[in-house]
């Protein structure tokens, strides 16, 4: 899974190369992106925003609000807590 500077996230096949999802939802362009599981992913934006993904259905399952300013990394603990 990839973030960009277009604001998107991308789910990629490692056997083919090809893009499976894109996953739009942030508002700014995304600066990081972390698997939570094979089934989740959370990425954090210069929209001062986390959002957690449905890898599945590229559904955002939940976002995140809380920072001042962008959020430029995430640390993944276990699947139910980030920093």
């Amino acid at each position: 899974i990839s973030g960009s500077y277009d604001k998107t996230l991308k789910v990629w096949s490692l056997a083919d190369g090809r893009c499976l999802q894109t996953l739009q939802g942030h508002s700014r362009l995304v600066q990081c992106v972390a698997a939570l599981s094979e089934e989740r992913a959370i990425s954090g934006s210069y929209d001062k925003t986390l959002k957690v993904w449905s890898l599945a259905d590229g559904r955002c399952l939940q976002t995140l609000e809380g920072h001042s300013r962008d959020v430029e990394c995430v640390e993944v603990l276990s699947e139910e807590r980030a920093i």
